[in-house]
């Protein structure tokens, strides 16, 4: 895999620069939130850079731009009615809460239309494609992301094709140069007059943004909202370019791709508006402009029904769930970093993510002797991850740069290499032939057959191991105890053995668990085997970056059981019994097994433990799948027959819903297992180990606030903006997919503006939505003044909390009450059962 690192200057390196001309870009380019390409693919808030607004406002300015919706329609809720899934009750607690002057019935009847449409801001692609041309198929605005669409493909793309465009003159400057030979525009106008008007274009992307500012007479009050409204209206590949940004900026660096494209995007409106010469597009464009604020206004009124309804439904489900948590016994089961009861006879370490929720409540339930524990999948390693063969990958949340690297150690890893490389070569000559401009129909003819007995061989397939997909070649046989381990630093000098020992000291602490250990301590990632899916990695970890958790799990395991780390952990307050020993392993949420992947020697010395949680693990599984069978249209059979049907899933090339992920997320629990132990919670709740009274100066809680917390976030925003709006933030229809570039991302069709977020098929069952859009509500067992302190200190929580972005809930110590983080302060919850 080969990484794009040119990092163009930015447009603040060029001192005519107008400061006022900078802000305004700068303004626009941070409400893009970034988009992860293929192999990384994480879920994020499509609307992270609106964050510092509150939800309200920057739901209708978001709409008054770009048409961008936040609420199901309203005969969504009027089915919710009519079905019992809302009530009027709900309706009324929601006026209630909001502080709304609504009267219930005046609800009741706004349900019954839907929402008023509003014009959004104007662009000339739209205006001009308003204006009468009988010439014209297909609209300037598609012709416009067709033009805009194919220069970043070319831009991007240094993995798939085989012909590489010129680069020198930067992103721009290859989209002018294509630009001039569009053959849409030059069909609809003429050659000449439209080679002309590209010609005279500036050949900065500064300039060409002044001057098509100044040219459109926008005004000074009015350029970021245009020049967000510009963005918007090409957001895929607008996110891919502020990922950019984003990972340049992690390493102190710049990328200035977002600019270039914002100035490929006005262009077309500036080339528009000069060449629609007899038409009124400049009254258009002038009356437009003149209405659209005053329009705009309307919207946070238009839309207040819509967040009523939103509230009632998410005070149904947070009230239900306070109620639940304040009905658990307040005694504690068991808390990690206490001495684990004689009968302990494992602990394990998931991730929180919430189908490790439906595992672990399997486990408890099946052997009180299993202690589960839940803590971001990466289990707080920074690490790169550089495999047998090829570049280093990050596996930490997108929020994080790493700072470690894991490689792969064992006996035989030279032949593996060996091996690699080859076979690397071999799929290079392969692909030069299959995408090359010169032999890619006749290979296409020449190896039809050979490609059809192939996917034949794929769709008749009937088991696989689960867990394999996720092992990252470590599964060659002659490989003898290869495993991930920490081998240095992301710069290349060496890991020592201080480091290692402060980073295993940091991760128990982070754990909680540097006491009262088990004879078997396992540390379990999760994955997902899916087949013939280019989104797959977002099925995987995202506190992995998009990876598997496997390399995490195992690289901890193997920190955790070397003597020397052990022995030097005393000086740290943790002592590590001899008799215990750890053991990495992954999770496939698709067909519910678990792969443990332990080192030779525990396998000697733990055989017999090893052996009895692996049985544990698959009756655990059993159960599991027989919980997802019915939401997955599985009829529900004998555990054989139903672990075999799953593992056919995820071997089928043609399934659209190998899994439902994390479809239905809704809560986050920050507590000890022991308040959420006895809840069933349907896959829906974050959880994270969370004892407050070990927290010394409450450095974990800061971690699970400023971390975990905003990951989960992203991943609530996603599902909700991907079911809510589908057309802007979610990905189409998965069957139409079409890779761009490899890796870069999806097209759904042949061309355009790139889809992000969720395909449809990730959020709806074909009936109906599956996902239930909410926003996240935070629940955390700690006291009231901690975490007060950490919001005031972190704006970006504060943002989350006050902005209305998130629900923030607090159990209070011994469990009898629940309080909601209100403007004023904490208020206690009127917890409702059923």
């Amino acid at each position: 895999m080969t990484t794009l690192t040119m990092h163009p200057p930015t447009l603040a390196d060029d001192p005519g620069v107008d400061p006022a001309l900078r802000a305004q870009i700068d303004a626009a380019c941070a409400r893009v939130a970034p988009a992860w390409p293929l192999d990384r693919l994480i879920a994020v808030n499509p609307h992270w850079g609106w964050v510092a607004r509150p939800i309200t406002e920057a739901a209708a300015e978001l709409h008054a731009l770009s048409g961008a919706r936040f609420h199901l329609p309203r005969r969504w809720y009027r089915e919710a009615l009519a079905s019992g899934r809302l009530t009027p009750a709900d309706l009324r607690r929601a006026l209630e809460v909001i502080g709304s002057t609504r009267s219930l019935d005046s609800v009741l009847a706004a349900i019954e239309e839907e929402a008023p449409t509003v014009p959004t801001h104007p662009l000339i692609t739209a205006l001009r494609d308003g204006l009468h041309d009988t010439r014209r198929e297909v609209s300037w605005h598609d012709l416009a992301m067709g033009s805009i669409g194919r220069a970043c493909e070319s831009w991007f793309d240094v993995d798939q094709a085989t012909w590489q465009p010129d680069r020198t003159s930067g992103l721009f400057g290859l989209w002018r140069a294509l630009a001039r030979a569009e053959r849409g525009p030059r069909l609809l106008l003429d050659v000449a007059r439209w080679t002309e008007a590209v010609d005279e274009l500036p050949t900065s992307p500064l300039a060409v943004i002044e001057e098509a500012l100044e040219t459109l007479g926008v005004h000074e009050g009015g350029r970021t909202d245009y020049l967000t409204a510009a963005l918007l209206s090409v957001n895929g590949w607008a996110s891919l370019c502020a990922f950019r940004r984003w990972e340049a900026r992690l390493q102190q660096q710049e990328d200035a791709t977002i600019e270039c494209l914002l100035a490929m995007r006005l262009s077309w409106d500036l080339l528009l508006y000069r060449t629609a010469r007899g038409t009124d597009l400049a009254g258009r464009w002038h009356r437009a402009r003149a209405v659209w604020r005053t329009q705009a206004a309307l919207i946070p009124t238009d839309q207040e029904v819509d967040w009523v309804l939103l509230r009632a439904l998410e005070l149904r489900y947070h009230e239900r769930l306070a109620a639940a948590l304040v009905a658990v016994p307040s005694a504690p089961v068991w808390r990690f970093g206490q001495t684990a009861p004689a009968t302990t006879r494992v602990q394990a370490v998931f991730c929180i993510d919430v189908r490790s929720e439906v595992l672990r409540r399997a486990l408890e339930s099946h052997d009180a002797g299993i202690q589960t524990l839940g803590f971001a999948g990466f289990f707080g390693l920074p690490l790169a991850y550089a495999p047998v063969a090829g570049p280093a990958r990050p596996q930490l949340p997108g929020l994080l740069a790493p700072t470690v690297v894991a490689g792969d150690m064992g006996t035989g890893l030279d032949g593996a290499r060996a091996r690699t490389a080859q076979a690397a070569a071999d799929a290079r000559a392969w692909d030069a032939l299959a995408t090359g401009a010169v032999g890619a129909f006749p290979m296409v003819e020449a190896t039809g057959i050979a490609a059809l007995a192939s996917l034949v061989r794929a769709d008749i397939a009937t088991t696989i191991r689960p867990g394999d997909a996720a092992r990252h070649g470590l599964d060659d046989p002659t490989v003898r105890d290869a495993r991930p381990v920490l081998t240095r630093r992301l710069d290349g000098t060496p890991l020592e053995t201080d480091d290692r020992v402060r980073l295993a000291a940091d991760v128990l602490r982070g754990l909680g668990l540097t006491e009262g250990f088990a004879r078997l301590v396992a540390f379990v990632g999760h994955g997902a085997t899916v087949t013939n899916n280019p989104q797959a990695a977002g099925l995987a970890c995202g506190a992995c970056g998009g990876q598997s958790g496997e390399v995490n799990a195992r690289a901890l395991a193997a920190l955790l059981n070397d003597p020397v780390v052990r022995d030097a952990l005393r000086t740290e307050g943790i002592v590590i019994p001899p008799e215990t020993a750890f053991v990495g392993g992954v999770h496939d949420t698709v067909t519910d097994g678990v792969t443990l992947y332990p080192e030779a020697v525990v396998r000697l010395t733990h055989g017999c433990e090893l052996e009895a949680f692996a049985e544990d693990l698959l009756l655990a599984g059993d159960a599991v799948r027989r919980e997802r069978a019915a939401s997955l249209r599985i009829p529900e059979a004998n555990r054989a027959p139903l672990r075999v049907a799953l593992e056919r899933r995820a071997a089928d090339w043609s399934e659209v819903r190998p899994e439902w992920a994390l479809a239905r997320n809704a809560a986050f629990i920050a507590a000890p297992r022991s308040r959420t132990r006895p809840l069933r919670l349907d896959g829906r709740a974050f959880l994270h180990e969370y004892d407050w009274r070990q927290d010394r100066g409450f450095t974990a809680l800061t971690t699970i606030l400023t971390a975990p917390v905003v990951v989960a976030h992203w991943i609530n925003m996603q599902y909700l903006a991907s079911t809510v709006d589908p057309t802007r933030y979610g990905s189409g229809d998965k069957t139409l997919h079409n890779v761009v570039g490899r890796r870069i991302g999806v097209y759904e069709g042949a061309g355009g503006d790139l889809r992000i977020g969720l395909a449809h098929q990730s959020v709806h069952d074909g009936t109906d939505i599956v996902h239930e859009p909410l926003r996240l509500a935070v629940y955390v067992e700690a006291p009231a003044p901690a975490i007060d302190t950490i919001i005031a200190e972190h704006p970006v929580v504060r943002d989350l909390v006050a902005n209305g972005w998130i629900h923030l809930y607090r159990i209070d110590g011994e469990g009898a009450a629940v309080y909601v983080r209100r403007t004023a302060g904490w208020e206690p919850v009127a917890v409702r059962g059923g």
